[in-house]
């Protein structure tokens, strides 16, 4: 019994120094934890923003902005309380701010983990007033912390605009250029209207919205810097500004006939023009001067039984450049049809193909012209810059005159050449893969210079500089 006690009582004793202990260390543990916790109010704190200005590019007023976003990050090894995030401008601010998932212009006692960041997100609506030019919208996001102050600058470009939604045009109609044009879910013209268009109009359009011609598009612009009538999607700011398919195209129907296009810029579309048909009057159903034609998701200039007169334009890095088939009659004079890889644009398709069968290999009479042009491409996926089919069940008349191109079989024997430059690069300005701004003018040395014919019709190059004697080949006659 005594040895019994004595044991119990030690054991007693030594379960109370245990608890002791345990207690001692959840207790230092605490403190550490505690200690942890405290947020730092030092004045010396860090803290930074990932950007010190948000930069929103042209906004349409009533359109929205895409939502751009920064961070504040806190590198402190305590927590940081942001005493007041705000919106300088309010509730009456064109900016919209949401912080940490949180929509609002004024957020109080916000925590910022240790070495850790906090997300804001802005976008931007601007209210149309009785401004023709762009302007300018400011606004700030003021952000306090431990008696510190800091500011992150908001600004965008806004600009007025003429908005139109779905619309058909009846009669004789003419779009000026006091404003943009912002088109959603497109614009057709009936049959026997006319659309005109005048010089230096920008014609912004949605994804859902194509230009259908059942009638006539008579587009005039000149080729000074703010002369050229511009087609492109209405997002303006990037990655959509330079997406190709941001827009769906201009169709030119059986019906539409008389159609022009001068010193126009077509980029990012879907298609850039789709002719079918030949005119009922038996006329060029559509003529392209001094155009630009870039980053087409699909065909920049696709033609269907039909006629089309392009004179000194740039066709480039579309998906398909120049696509001909089902037969028509073409004539392409001082053009550069043009392919290299880029961000968006694989060169995986010929910058010219051509067939006088459409897909059930029915045959249509066919004659299609070059003329003192470039059709080239960079190497990769593509060997043949030039592939022509032919179906003798019906005409099949092309013609190359003093044409530079690029093949490695030989060129179908059925198009007649004449003056013709084979696999000799034209040495364009710039041309290397990951430049998202191309260059096709030439350089000193290029084989294309003043190795063209004589031209009947054409006087001035898509610069506006008078054709050299004899011409250089492609739509620059100017070097770079």
């Amino acid at each position: 019994m005594t040895f019994y006690f004595i044991t119990s009582k030690r054991y007693f004793y030594q379960m109370k120094l245990l608890s002791v202990i345990l207690l001692a260390i959840f207790i230092c543990a605490s403190v550490s934890s505690c200690k942890k916790e405290t947020y730092t109010t030092s004045k010396m704190a860090s803290v930074y923003l990932s950007v010190d200005t948000l930069n929103f590019d042209t906004v349409f007023t009533k359109a929205g902005s895409i939502t751009q976003y920064f961070k504040i990050f806190n590198n402190n090894n305590q927590k940081l309380l942001l005493n007041n995030v705000q919106l300088m401008g309010g509730a009456n601010s064109y900016f919209k701010l949401n912080l940490d998932g949180s929509a609002g212009t004024f957020f109080n006692n916000q925590t910022i983990e240790a070495n850790d960041s906090l997300y804001g997100f802005v976008t931007v609506t601007i209210n149309p007033n009785d401004s023709i030019k762009p302007f300018t919208i400011k606004d700030s996001i003021r952000i306090i912390y431990n008696g510190d102050t800091t500011f992150l600058q908001l600004r965008a470009s806004g600009q007025n605009a003429n908005r139109l939604n779905n619309i058909t045009i009846t009669h004789d109609t003419t779009w000026t250029n006091n404003l943009p044009i912002v088109i959603s879910g497109g614009v057709t013209i009936n049959s026997g209207a006319t659309l005109t268009i005048t010089q230096g109009t920008k014609v912004y359009l949605n994804q859902h919205a194509p230009i259908i011609v059942n009638g006539t598009l008579n587009a005039q612009g000149s080729n000074d810097s703010s002369g050229a009538i511009t087609f492109l999607c209405d997002r303006l700011d990037a990655p959509y500004n330079t997406l190709p398919g941001s827009w769906p195209g201009i169709y030119f129907t059986a019906s539409s006939e008389n159609n022009l296009l001068q010193y126009c810029i077509i980029a990012n579309s879907n298609e850039g023009v789709a002719v079918q048909s030949n005119a009922a009057n038996g006329a060029t159903k559509l003529t392209l001067n001094q155009c630009i034609f870039n980053n087409v998701k699909d065909v920049a200039i696709k033609g269907t039984n039909t006629s089309i007169v392009a004179n000194n334009c740039l066709v480039s890095n579309s998906g398909n450049n120049v696509l001909l088939y089902s037969g028509g009659h073409y004539i392409f004079d001082q053009c550069t049809i043009a392919s290299y890889d880029n961000s968006f644009v694989s060169h995986v398709n010929p910058v010219l193909t051509i067939t006088n069968s459409d897909s059930n290999n029915n045959a249509y009479p066919l004659s299609c012209t070059f003329i003192n042009s470039i059709l080239y491409g960079g190497t990769g996926f593509v060997s043949d810059e030039v592939v022509a089919t032919q179906n003798t069940m019906s005409t099949f008349d092309v013609t190359f005159n003093n044409v530079l191109y690029r093949e490695t079989n030989t060129l179908n024997k059925a198009i007649v050449q004449n003056n013709c430059l084979v696999n000799m690069s034209p040495m364009f300005k710039h041309t290397t893969t990951d430049s998202s701004s191309f260059n096709f003018h030439l350089t000193a040395g290029s084989p294309c210079i003043g190795t063209g014919m004589t031209s009947l019709t054409l006087m001035n190059d898509l610069d506006g500089y008078p054709l050299s004697a004899p011409p250089t080949l492609g739509c620059y006659q100017r070097l770079q």
